[in-house]
Formats: structure tokens, sequence, C-alpha cells
């Protein structure tokens, strides 16, 4: 692991780019952006604590980080670039309304080139503050198996869990009152 002091306010992109060996990484507490490939192919990278403060995840941030087990978004992240969970599987947590209230169009599919594409999550945490999950939000997620939908959820989108197709349970709850076309479409 490395330790960086607080002080440090941030990282420049591709900062830990192929460092295979990182096993844990403490993001310090001033940092505000994660940015571009900055822990691209760091494959024994098996935890990483983002702090409140980071608003965005760059494009291709965690790119190829296998051994992630667990990472948990902040409610502070506002944007996450494309791919930038490729290839992590392990467990998702979702603190943030935004990312998962999002609508994308209709018009952006099937160019759609979001930051879950290519993420392998098995399991999807969704925060108890989250009251809608948009469309298209989990589109592609195939690895998921397991999705926790918080009580405050009133709606889900359309094609909201297209192609979950390795997903074996979920459970609706009762305060849901709309669900999207196509919202379950190729889970078999």
């Amino acid at each position: 692991s490395i330790t960086i002091p607080d002080s440090v306010t941030a990282i420049g992109s591709s900062a830990f780019y192929d460092c295979n060996s990182l096993t844990s990484f403490t993001i310090p507490a001033n940092v505000t952006a994660i940015e571009n490939n900055l822990f691209y192919n760091c494959s024994s990278l098996a935890t990483v604590t983002i702090p409140d403060k980071v608003t965005s995840i760059g494009t291709y941030a965690f790119y190829g980080c296998s051994s992630l087990t667990s990472i948990t978004i902040p409610e502070s992240v506002t944007s996450i670039g494309s791919k930038a969970f490729y290839g992590c599987s392990g467990k998702l947590a979702i603190n943030n309304q935004n990312l998962v209230e999002s609508d994308y169009s209709s018009s952006s599919y099937p160019t759609y080139n979001g930051w879950l594409n290519g993420a392998q999550f098995s399991e999807i945490a969704i925060g108890s503050n989250v009251t809608k999950i948009g469309n298209y939000t989990f589109r592609g997620c195939s690895s998921v198996t397991t999705i926790t939908v918080p009580e405050n959820i009133t709606s889900i989108g359309t094609y909201a869990f297209y192609g979950c197709n390795g997903l074996t349970s979920i459970t609706i709850p009762e305060n849901v009152t709309s669900i999207g076309s196509k919202a379950f479409y190729g889970c078999s």
C-alpha cells in the first residue's frame, strides 16, 4: 500500500497506471477528483477508500482492477467517466442518487458508453436515499446476480436492468408505482 498525506489535493491522471503490486489505497481526504486511468490495470488492488470530497471519477479510473472486491461511491460524486470500472468484480455500493436516477435517452443506445460498461460486479447495493432507478442505469451488467433495491424506490426506468442475464433474484419494493418498458429485458 501507499500512504499519501491529506495535504495532497490532487493526484494526476495515470499516476498509478500498471502498478499491479498495489493492494490497497486510501485517497487523501482533500482530493476532489479521481483522474482518468488513475488505477488503470492495478490488478492486485483489493481495497480503495474514496473520501466524501470526491466529485468525479474519470474514464478508465479503475479499469482492470480485477481484485477490487468492494467499492463504495459516496454521495459527493456527480460524474463518472465511461468504463471507469471495466473488469471490476465483487460488490458495488452506490450511495449517490444522481448516478442511479440519471435517465439515459433512447438516442444514446446502443452507443451508450456508460460508467458501468464492462464492469463485472456480482452484487450491487443501492443506497437508501435513492428514490428512482433511471433509464438504462444497469444496462449490460451481465455478471450481477444480486441487486439490493431500497424501500424508497418509487420507479424503475426503461431498460433499467436490460441484459442483466446473471440476475437470479430481485425484490421490488411496495413503494414502486411504475416499471418502464423492457426494464428486465434479457434477464434470463
